[in-house]
């Protein structure tokens, strides 16, 4: 692994721990981070969980359609999230993949 790869596993790791933590207190301050505020992930948490999750909903939508989706990049790289499951939220919503998730 290159060592942009490895800075960007480092920072989007970072990104996770403080994701992870402001979900897990109640109302917790939103966070705006690339055109969106964390507390609105929440609403996309459904679509990227479990087996089989359910295609995302109008809310989840509009978080996605308004993110900065390659200004993610460094956060969806080292998420813990499946890939295919974001791309699927993505294609289902209509925004494009960011470059930083696999084509495949």
């Amino acid at each position: 692994m290159g060592k942009n790869n490895i800075r960007i596993l480092m920072q989007f790791t970072a990104l996770a721990m403080v994701l992870t933590a402001a979900m897990m207190v109640e109302k917790a301050k939103s966070i705006p981070v690339c055109n969106i505020d964390t507390n609105d992930l929440e609403k996309c948490r459904g679509a990227v969980t479990g087996n089989s999750p359910p295609p995302p909903g109008p809310d989840c939508c509009a978080v996605v359609k308004a993110a900065n989706l390659e200004c993610l990049c460094p956060y969806l790289s080292i998420s813990r999230i499946d890939p295919s499951k974001i791309k699927a939220v993505l294609a289902s919503c209509g925004a494009k993949n960011p470059s930083c998730l696999p084509r495949s």
